[in-house]
């Protein structure tokens, strides 16, 4: 990461925002490497949909084994394998209705679903993320209600329950994601790139290096 220079200026500056953001994405790098499902949800709150978009799109991409392991709906009815949630724009789940907002939500409660597949990351971008809704916070009248910031805070647990070699990665892409690294526009195929990421703090120092595939949709 580059490194800043600090000094006096004007409140609400283009520096002060770069400060920002940089800061973001270092605090969103380091609480996934070490696994602070509470600060991560609260950086993660502090994103924007459009940014989290673009991380999850890359990360279905180049690691497609790590999309299937975040925001994986679950079953309505645990004895029914066809009551998977559903992800839709807003949350309708009910006794019949398997549509939901909230990451990893479940789907109907009752029986004979018309949902035998469980949904993932990539699911949830495409179905419920789109037009810049339900982030961090899920929306829509059915069950459970939305709770503020709960589609951050589900996504947190899954990022901190991967593997040590997953959350690097995750963290690498999270990073510069935030940051506004360069992207090499493409229509079919991804490019890969090796990105180096040092990370500091008052209590641990750490450095690692991510070889991942960064992709921009045009």
């Amino acid at each position: 990461m580059k490194s800043k220079t600090k000094g006096i200026r004007d409140s609400g500056s283009k520096e002060d925002e770069a400060d920002t953001v940089y800061l973001l994405a270092k605090e969103l790098a380091y609480d996934v490497v070490t696994g602070q499902t509470d600060k991560l949800s609260a950086a993660l709150a502090k994103t924007s949909g459009k940014d989290f978009v673009q991380f999850a799109k890359t990360l279905g991409i180049s690691h497609s084994e790590i999309d299937g392991k975040i925001c994986v709906t679950t079953l309505g009815k645990s004895d029914d394998k066809t009551t998977y949630g559903i992800y839709a724009s807003e949350t309708k789940r009910g006794s019949s209705n398997n549509e939901t907002s909230l990451c990893g939500g479940a789907g109907q409660t009752n029986a004979s679903g018309s949902s035998p597949n469980a949904q993932v990351l990539k699911n949830f971008v495409e179905k419920t993320l789109k037009d810049g809704k339900n982030w961090p916070t899920s929306s829509g009248t059915g069950t459970p209600a939305p709770v503020a910031n709960d589609n951050a805070q589900a996504v947190a647990k899954d990022l901190v329950a991967l593997n040590s070699d997953e959350k690097t990665i995750v963290a690498g892409l999270l990073a510069k994601t935030i940051e506004g690294g360069e992207v090499v526009e493409i229509r079919a195929v991804s490019s890969t790139f090796r990105e180096s990421l040092t990370m500091q703090s008052s209590e641990v120092t750490f450095e690692y290096s991510v070889k991942y595939k960064y992709v921009h949709y045009i």
